[in-house]
């Protein structure tokens, strides 16, 4: 008589985890492979939208009857118009009517706010403990307001799971073979110079260094390159790489992985700033607490190193807020108890329209009006610009400006 074999708990009759597991694996990539070519078609690659003249006024701080008289009268540059008349403005073209605008400007800096002087690059680094907190999508929004705000900004996707460069359009599973990450910038055997593995994005002057999963191999190669004595050490590869393009770029924002590991360690010794994204929750702010205290102990030794850690800037800023959750409201002022001016007064709201942005491997400021519903999205924008003008302001505080 056949004998009759019970299922482990958990699993289903007639289940075989393995192949089920690759079966599933298949489906979802093809699937996942189906929405990219559906979303990028027919080139396979991201373009971004053009912006209305009433955005551009707003982004250059112009009323938009203004604009017109500017273009009138010659003194910026033409743009293209559509078939019914209305200008339309590549990020290109906004940048070029900065420079045209600073030229005659008291303060050339209001169009063009980059580093002048002896100022130094900015690096900010983007962590947390815990995954789902909203570390890419801000470090996504924050770079794409900067950069149309007139900075020149470099993002690295320092996480294996390469989400940041996926939203640039970029397909770190097909596209970016071993000779284009930032892995290879900072490996151990024959590092190549960040400048090979840079990419422009569709954003003038907004580039990306992208990531991989071969990022992973740098938390296991390390401790062997520990033993072996290999300079410059983990914690400055980062830094080194940087330091490469450190007259490139105005600002660079670092994606870490939402861990605290080799990389995180080397994401925050290059740093000139930190901001840490929290969801005002009791999960989030007790992952918060334990990612604080084993930072701050992994920091102490290597500033015993001899590394000097002054930050310009720490900053907290709270991600998917609900203003009407009193739970969340409780648990804001909780923190703002706490950290005091380092939580950011702005906040990033949670909104519909940022997941319906991202259906189309979009974010807010690359999402064409009318695919999602005017009101939300108008919000969701001023919620996330506050965010970015406030950091805006700490970086311009950073650099000695009043």
């Amino acid at each position: 008589m056949a004998q009759i074999v019970e299922p482990s708990i958990g699993q289903l009759p007639g289940e075989n985890v393995f192949k089920d597991l690759l079966k599933d694996e298949g489906q979802l990539r093809t699937s996942l492979d189906k929405h990219m070519l559906s979303s990028f078609a027919p080139e396979k690659s991201k373009e971004l939208r053009f912006f209305t003249s009433a955005e551009v006024s707003v982004l250059l701080g112009l009323s938009n009857s203004h604009l017109r008289k500017m273009h009138f009268d010659g003194k910026i540059p033409q743009v293209h118009a559509d078939s019914r008349g209305r200008k339309q403005y590549s990020s290109k073209d906004l940048y070029d009517i900065r420079v045209a605008l600073s030229q005659n400007a008291k303060n050339p800096q209001s169009f063009l706010p980059g580093r002048v002087g002896d100022e130094h690059m900015q690096v900010i680094a983007v962590t947390t403990f815990k995954g789902g907190s909203g570390k890419t999508t801000s470090t996504a929004h924050l770079a794409q307001a900067l950069n149309l705000r007139g900075y020149r900004v470099l993002v690295c996707d320092l996480d294996p799971q390469a989400s940041l460069s996926s939203m640039f359009g970029l397909r770190p599973e097909l596209e970016l073979d071993e000779s284009i990450t930032l892995y290879d910038a900072i490996k151990y055997d024959e590092p190549v110079p960040i400048r090979d593995i840079i990419q422009q994005t569709y954003f003038h002057n907004l580039d990306i260094a992208p990531g991989g999963l071969i990022l992973s191999e740098y938390e296991t190669e390390t401790p062997h390159a520990m033993r072996q004595g290999i300079t410059p050490p983990f914690y400055l590869r980062l830094s080194a790489a940087l330091d490469q393009v450190s007259n490139d770029y105005d600002v660079v924002l670092i994606d870490c992985p939402p861990q605290l590991g080799f990389l995180t360690m080397s994401a925050l010794v290059a740093s000139t700033g930190i901001l840490i994204p929290v969801i005002p929750n009791m999960i989030d702010v007790a992952s918060l607490s334990q990612y604080l205290t084993m930072a701050t102990s992994l920091l102490k030794v290597v500033e015993k190193s001899g590394q000097n850690l002054n930050y310009d800037f720490m900053r907290y800023v709270l991600c998917r807020y609900e203003p009407s959750d009193t739970p969340q409201s409780q648990m804001a002022s909780f923190l703002r108890m706490h950290f005091g001016p380092r939580l950011m007064t702005e906040t990033f709201v949670k909104s519909t329209a940022v997941s319906d942005a991202g259906l189309r491997q979009n974010t807010l400021y690359e999402a064409v009006r009318g695919e999602i519903t005017r009101s939300t999205l108008d919000r969701a924008l001023e919620s996330f610009n506050g965010v970015a003008t406030e950091l805006d302001a700490t970086i311009k505080a950073a650099w000695g400006r009043e």
